[in-house]
């Protein structure tokens, strides 16, 4: 699929975290939360949580994985497009847990983060490389491990 190639590349890495939560943020919020531009691609939520260190509101637009059956668990990856650092978000994920929401298909749903690691993160990881290629040249890239949280319904 030319978009999977695409957003392999360095060049999307560099460009696309500038453009894309932009655009999401405004159609999202233009649609009182009824669209995710960049779920067009992948299946998307918009999370909320506290900043860990300010513990003001931080709102980013995500790719998710839904897990299971019934709408109320996701996964989120920490790929930051493959640049070097660890997305933000995840950084107010592991300082607050228990405080995040998400917005799903319009409707607000207060979540637990858990950071998946060991045996149940590798499995989960095989399953992300299957829902989306992309993230192995992501993580070749980088020395860091990409995060991976699960987000259940509180």
């Amino acid at each position: 699929m030319l978009v999977q190639r695409v957003s392999a590349t360095r060049a999307f890495a560099r460009t696309a975290p500038h453009v894309v939560p932009v655009l999401d943020r405004a159609v999202h919020r233009l649609t009182r939360g009824k669209v995710l531009l960049s779920a067009r691609m992948l299946p998307g939520l918009v999370l909320t949580v506290p900043g860990a260190r300010t513990g003001r509101p931080r709102t980013t637009p995500l790719a998710c994985m839904p897990e299971g059956k019934l709408e109320g668990a996701w996964i989120l990856v920490g790929s930051n497009f493959g640049r070097t650092g660890h997305p933000a978000w995840t950084a107010n994920l592991l300082a607050r847990p228990d405080e995040a929401v998400v917005n799903w298909r319009g409707r607000d749903i207060p979540v637990r983060a858990t950071l998946l690691e060991g045996e149940e993160r590798a499995r989960v990881w095989e399953a992300a490389l299957v829902f989306w290629p992309p993230y192995a040249a992501y993580q070749r890239r980088l020395e860091r491990e990409i995060r991976l949280f699960r987000l259940e319904r509180r």
